[in-house]
Formats: structure tokens, sequence, C-alpha cells
């Protein structure tokens, strides 16, 4: 396995609560994992917690050979961890080329970015809140890329897009893995994550229910629908 984001005995707090307990994954270096669970499971909260967005309770978090569990949020950024968060975070005044530029204010990050969404290229000067919901995410992940991250983690990839922008944003994934990124994938289109991951994790009751190949997992429909999928009481921000 490529060295990447280990993951050992990981108990995650939101707020009073513990939210995820003894959590063991692996995030390797051209590969992409995903994270797969109901709404409530913990899967926003782990991904929180490895960025250290919310507060670990126990276990240790390792970037290659770094522990970075202790770390502020930028010093995890600047060890190789981006963070792709729910809701399409973009500077929503600025527009596409600043947003970049809030990163890295270089041309070849500019570049990059158009490079890998050239749908982008042609609103260079368009302002955030006038692009689509997927060019709003295309931008997010141009923005987060131009930190040149190791790992990649992404949350809620699909939500609120459509089938086709989807497919086009994981076809980027699994380029960027095939280019040696690892990736973590926080997805709700449980069979298109499978087809682009290599391994995969379904969370339940803020622990890890299953790990098992997607290949596997492919071939197991039913099994992967239920009971991890129903919806799990009582959370907020899962």
């Amino acid at each position: 396995m490529n060295a990447g984001l280990e993951i050992e005995h990981l108990a995650v707090k939101r707020g009073a609560l513990t939210m995820c307990r003894d959590i063991n994954l692996a995030v390797p270096l051209g590969e992409i994992t995903v994270l797969l669970g109901a709404n409530g499971a913990g899967k926003s909260t782990l991904l929180d917690g490895i960025m250290g967005l919310a507060p670990v309770a126990e276990g240790a978090i390792r970037l290659g050979s770094r522990r970075i569990d202790g770390m502020p949020v930028y010093r995890r950024a600047a060890q190789g961890l981006a963070y792709v968060e729910q809701g399409r975070s973009v500077f929503s005044g600025l527009t596409v080329a600043q947003n970049i530029a809030v990163v890295d204010r270089s041309r070849a990050a500019l570049d990059a970015a158009f490079a890998l969404f050239p749908q982008l290229a042609s609103k260079r000067d368009v302002r955030a809140d006038r692009l689509s919901g997927g060019e709003q995410q295309m931008l997010v992940i141009a923005r987060a890329l131009a930190t040149r991250p190791e790992i990649l983690l992404i949350d809620e990839l699909s939500l609120g897009l459509a089938p086709t922008v989807v497919r086009t944003l994981l076809d980027v994934l699994a380029q960027l893995a095939a280019q040696g990124m690892g990736v973590l994938l926080v997805e709700q289109f449980a069979e298109a994550a499978l087809r682009v991951g290599a391994t995969a994790h379904i969370m339940q009751h803020g622990r890890i229910a299953r790990s098992d190949a997607c290949s596997a997992l492919l071939h197991d429909h039913a099994s992967v629908v239920s009971p991890y999928f129903l919806a799990e009481t009582g959370a907020q921000r899962a």
C-alpha cells in the first residue's frame, strides 16, 4: 500500500458528544477511498476531525510518516491535506480567477485549474456567485488543488448537482488518483462512487461497520443499502 493518510483508533467529538469512535482506515496515494453511510452516521464529523475542524478525543492521524492530529488546520494543510466541505463554499464576491488567487497567485495555479476544468476558463472573470452549482463545485475543488495536496478530502461531491456534472467530477477525481493523489470521498450516490473507488468503508452509528473492495460492494447491493443506509435518528450534521 502506498503511503498516504492513516487513521488509527480515532474518536472525534462534536460539541460534548463523541460522534466517531475507534475509526481505523487508510487512504493510500494513487487511489480513491470511499466513505459511505446514512445521514447521521458520522461521516462529516470524521472528515472534520481529520482536517482539525472538530476535536479528536483519541487516536492518531498520520500523513505519510508525519503525525498530524496535534496540528492546527493551517499546518495540516501545509503538510499536504486539503478539504472540500459540503456546501460549495466559494468566495461569492470574487471572480473565478480571484478565488484561485486566494490560495496561489501564480499563473501556473490558474493554468492548472483551467486545464482540469476547461469550463471555468471562459468564466475566469465571472463572480463565483453567478456560476452554476456544478461550476461552483469545480471551483472549490480547483481552489483546494491549488494547495498541491497529497490527500484530498471531499464531503458530498454530488450534493444538488445533475448526474452529468457528477460524472464529470468523478472522472476528474479518477484522473487525480491516477496521477498519484489520495482521495477520501464521502458520497451519497454509492454506486457511482464505488465504480471509481478502490476501497470503501461503511459507517454506522459513528463506527466503521464494514470495509471491503469497491468491486465487491458493487456486487452486494442489497447488503450495502440495508441496513447501513437507513437514516440514523437524532443526528444533525453527520
